[in-house]
This record gives structure tokens, C-alpha cells and sequence, in this order.
């Protein structure tokens, strides 16, 4: 993840993977792909960015010849937090994996977990995105000037919703950009949402004045001209899409959100291997590429031991992030 603001903090970036049982490499050595039975969680519900990512995944590897099936299943709930406690409990189970990101993070320190990251195997970081604030196609805010006028008038009466949980990427974004224009973030009306696809439903209803989500999660309903795209978050204007930057807007304000795929704790060296190996060849495919510029995704690969030190250095960030806005 990747934040820069005046006090330039926080940096993330972006999204999830999956894994599949693979078609033998050859030489039955412990660094093959081949994991029968293989099943990917995904810790929020159908639609939003785990899950997109997720299924993306397993399909680019089915496409690549890796693998010829893999389980995705969704396990809702507490901002992702339900789903990592069902991970961590299922200690040396190598045929499981979970999908994740910044809003995970988040969430273990919002809703104090019992169980965090450091209690997973963490297999590889995958992607980054930017962010979006977006409003229904027939919203009286036409840009996002129009949107921050009426917000700062009345924070609490203008609800933003994110489908992240508090310290996630879509409750900082919003809260970030909320101190850049003057509107103090404890005054903000946040509503969040278990994923992007409950979000996109109470955008388009005007349940929410307006929404703040991964890129990749709305595209489709931007082009199709659902949804009105007011600004993006990230540090460049989003190829394809007819919005400024927060940045160049006025609102000093940079953010990106990532992704990626964790296992359970106690696996042994040759089943981790196995699922480091297999991301690696998701990520050189020609399949996932392609599903990287269709989907506004940015390249984030990291793996193994420095994904771990990643997401320690991420969850130090969102705690200082959070008492820095005063959340």
C-alpha cells in the first residue's frame, strides 16, 4: 500500500491470488505445483476485490495449463477477520489458501482479533490498485469540487461508504482525503460494507452519498455509466478512465491499495514452496498479465519471507495512520 500526504504516510498497495492444484511439472521434485484439492478462501462476499482477484486467478491459471480445477469459497464476515480465524485453525493444511489485502490489516486492529497475520504463512503480495470515489449516474455531484463543497457544509449528513472495515483501504482513503480538504475525519459518517459488492448496491440505491473502492471492482459499472467516477486516489490519472487525481484536484492526497495470498500457520518448507512456486508461475503466465491491464491492476509481486516483513511494516502503518487522523 502506498500513501503519501503531507506527513507522507502509510504505503500499500494492492491485491489476491489463488492457487490451484497444478498439472505435475515433471521430476516429482518438492518445488512441483501440483496440489490436488487445493481450496482458496475468499474473506469477504461475492463481488468485491478478494473475490474478484481470487477468481481471476484461478481461472488465468486453469487458462495458463497450470492447473485443471481449484475451490473458490466464500467466508464473510467482521471485515475479513472470520475468515483469517478459520485459516489459523486450520494449522499445516497446505491445500488451503486465502485471499487478502489492506483491508484485512485493517480490520485486525479495528475489530482487535484474536487472530492476525503474523499467525498466517504469508505466500505473496500480487497486485496494487488505486482507489475510486465514485457516486450513481444520477447523483447531483458532477465532479469531485462538487462532492468536497456539499461534504464540507455537512460531514455527518453526506454518509461515504467503503467496503472495508475501519483502518482498511476504503476507510482511509476517504478519512485522508477528508483532512486534505479541511473536514476533520472524526466528523466523517462512514458506513462500511463486508466487500464491494454490498457497496456497489447502497451506491447505486443513494443509501450512500457517494463510495470509495478499488478500481478494478467497478470498472464494468463505470463504462457502463452506473456509476459516475468523480477522482481517483493514485498518484496518475488511471488509463481508460475520464477522472483527475485527487492530487491534481487540489486535495493532497496519494493512495493504493494491494492484495495477496496467505496460508495457514505450520506448513512444512515443501508445501509452502509448493505454493510460493505456484503464484510465481500465475504471475509470469501471459494469462495473468493480460488480467493485470484489464483490470487496472499495477504489478505488486512479492513473495515469502518478504511479503511477511511487508505486512508487518503494514500494520505498524495503519496504526500510526489511524492515531495520526486521530481515529
Amino acid at each position: 500500500m502506498r500513501l503519501r500526504t503531507p506527513l507522507a504516510l502509510l504505503g500499500a498497495a494492492v491485491l489476491v491470488l489463488v492457487g490451484p492444484p497444478l498439472l505435475d511439472t515433471g521430476g516429482g521434485t518438492g518445488t512441483g505445483t501440483q496440489i490436488p484439492g487445493l481450496r482458496l478462501m475468499v474473506p469477504n462476499t461475492p463481488g468485491g476485490g478478494y473475490d474478484i482477484t481470487a477468481r481471476t486467478a484461478a481461472k488465468d491459471a486453469e487458462d495458463a495449463g497450470l492447473t485443471h480445477s481449484i475451490e473458490v469459497f466464500n467466508l464473510p464476515g467482521a471485515g475479513g477477520t472470520v475468515g483469517l480465524s478459520r485459516l489459523v485453525g486450520e494449522h499445516g493444511n497446505g491445500r488451503l489458501a486465502m485471499s487478502m489485502g489492506l483491508g484485512v490489516v485493517g480490520a485486525v486492529r479495528s475489530n482487535h482479533a484474536p487472530r492476525t497475520l503474523a499467525d498466517t504463512t504469508p505466500i505473496a503480495r500480487l497486485t496494487e490498485e488505486q482507489d475510486v470515489v465514485v457516486v450513481a449516474k444520477d447523483s447531483p455531484y458532477r465532479t469531485i469540487g462538487d462532492l468536497v463543497g456539499a461534504w464540507r457544509k455537512d460531514p455527518g449528513g453526506l454518509p461515504v461508504g467503503g467496503g472495508s472495515s475501519p483502518g482498511g483501504p476504503d476507510h482511509l482513503a476517504p478519512m485522508l482525503m477528508a483532512r486534505a480538504a479541511g473536514i476533520a475525519p472524526k466528523r466523517v459518517n462512514y458506513v462500511p460494507f463486508d466487500g464491494g459488492g454490498e457497496l456497489l448496491a447502497s451506491i447505486l440505491g443513494n443509501k450512500v452519498a457517494f463510495g470509495v473502492s478499488g478500481v478494478g471492482e467497478y470498472l464494468d459499472q463505470i463504462r457502463a455509466g452506473e456509476l459516475r467516477l468523480l477522482a481517483v486516489t493514485g498518484p496518475q490519472r488511471v488509463a481508460g478512465l475520464d477522472a483527475p487525481t485527487l492530487k491534481e484536484s487540489g486535495y493532497d492526497v496519494e493512495f493504493t491499495n494491494w492484495r495477496g495470498i496467505v496460508a495457514p500457520p505450520g506448513l512444512s518448507d515443501t508445501e509452502r514452496d509448493k505454493l510460493v512456486r505456484l503464484v510465481e508461475e500465475l504471475h509470469d503466465s501471459p494469462e495473468w498479465q493480460k488480467s493485470l491491464e484489464r483490470n487496472g491492476w499495477d504489478d505488486a509481486f512479492l513473495t515469502g519471507e518478504r511479503f511477511g516483513a511487508f505486512l508487518d511494516a503494514q500494520d505498524q502503518r495503519v496504526v500510526s495512520v489511524l492515531k495520526e487522523l486521530g481515529l
